[in-house]
């Protein structure tokens, strides 16, 4: 009997092998039909065992497997699997990322019920015995949920695609996702095109995926100086969406964690945010010395 595929797992990997066992044994272990599952890997020519995990762990799993492969960035990666999904939603997943047991059914089910929604953002858990900087990262991401979740929106508060589910509709509607944008913010920058002809974006509450964050200085700085490079083109292509850095927004965070958390090292996120709207800047200078984004001036 031949079964329509009702969701599309994305996954876009790179040299990812240290974490990946976790992440795609959590996809093939959803409580979901899996033969309405599909899994589409786009893999950035990995140089570590990073496919051959990938093709072990969905070799006799029942689930209809697509591998592709791309060296321009996540623009093109996240591209091709909206060029190839047979699946009415496509559910993003990391290397790094673990999804719930029921994540897939739970964000299906809500998208079902909720046609007005393109993009619903699942609920962020922190890993634990995670370093300092690491957990510091990830308050800040159940902060985010905390504010938004069970809201509706057109405006993009999402700022990430892993554990996030995308009506292919949606997507399909502003052309998919920018494939100029080699580096970072394609989610972001998708996000803000599909709240703009009306789709709603939501954060669900009981869809959970554990997502690892950096957990060094080094590792901090380099991914927010990417953000920041990132956002050169995104506020150049989206000048309405061009805001001043915001020094204040550790003491903001600060302020809701303790009330959720009660740990007094919550108030090191005041540290925290400084470090990375720094390495943001510096990111951001660089791509206008480098002139990326410029062609929307």
């Amino acid at each position: 009997m031949q079964h329509e595929i009702k969701v599309t797992i994305g996954l876009c990997v790179k040299n990812s092998e240290a974490t990946l066992k976790e992440a795609i044994d959590s996809v093939i272990h959803q409580d979901f039909p899996s033969e309405l599952m599909e899994v589409i890997v786009v893999d950035g020519y990995s140089e570590d065992g990073t496919l051959p995990i990938i093709k072990k762990a969905l070799s006799n799993t029942g689930i209809k497997a697509k591998i592709f492969y791309e060296k321009e960035g996540l623009g093109v990666a996240r591209q091709i699997v909206v060029n190839n999904a047979s699946g009415e939603y496509i559910i993003w997943a990391d290397g790094d990322m673990i999804l719930s047991r029921d994540h897939v059914r739970k964000q299906v089910e809500f998208m079902d019920q909720n046609p007005t929604v393109g993009i619903a953002g699942g609920k962020f858990k922190r890993y634990l015995g995670e370093t300092l900087v690491a957990t510091l990262d990830g308050i800040e991401w159940e902060v985010l949920d905390h504010v938004y979740g069970g809201k509706a929106t057109t405006r993009p508060v999402l700022h990430r695609a892993g554990g996030c589910i995308y009506r292919v509709k949606a997507i399909r509607q502003v052309n998919g996702f920018d494939e100029y944008i080699t580096g970072a913010l394609e989610d972001l920058d998708a996000e803000y095109r599909i709240g703009e002809i009306g789709w709603l974006t939501y954060f669900t509450t009981d869809a959970v995926f554990h997502d690892r964050r950096k957990e060094t200085l080094k590792t901090l700085w380099n991914e927010n100086f990417w953000y920041g490079y990132g956002n050169h083109y995104f506020l150049h292509k989206h000048p309405k969406r061009l805001s001043a850095l915001s020094f204040f927004k550790g003491l903001q965070l600060s302020s809701i964690a303790y009330k959720l958390t009660h740990r007094k090292i919550v108030f090191l996120l005041l540290l925290h945010s400084f470090f990375k709207n720094i390495a943001w800047f510096f990111g951001f200078t660089k791509a206008h010395i480098d002139g990326y984004g410029h062609e929307f001036c």
